[in-house]
């Protein structure tokens, strides 16, 4: 299961939030998204656990949970909408 971690630190690194979430399974794997002109973090970022049952577990443990002082909201991530074929370089073809 995906697993959506917003309102995090922007010290966290994805060592320290795969971390976290061990501590209630298995993690395949975490990443804090960055953004790419500063090379910060965005504050969320996204959790794979291949068990389903730990991966609820772990929503349920961690949402609403303080970490330096942020709130935590953790829950099922959404699938990704789509962007459409727009993307790339054949929009500006005709």
């Amino acid at each position: 299961m995906k697993i959506y971690v917003g309102n995090m630190p922007y010290a966290i690194t994805s060592d320290e939030l795969s971390e976290l979430f061990a501590e209630h399974g298995q993690v395949a794997e975490a990443n804090v998204i960055m953004d790419r002109e500063t090379g910060r973090s965005k504050g969320f970022g996204f959790v794979d656990m291949p068990n389903d049952a730990e991966a609820k577990d772990a929503i349920n443990a961690l949402n609403s949970t303080q970490m330096s002082g942020r709130t935590l909201r953790v829950s099922e991530a959404r699938p990704r909408p789509d962007r459409g074929s727009d993307r790339g370089g054949d929009r500006w073809r005709r």
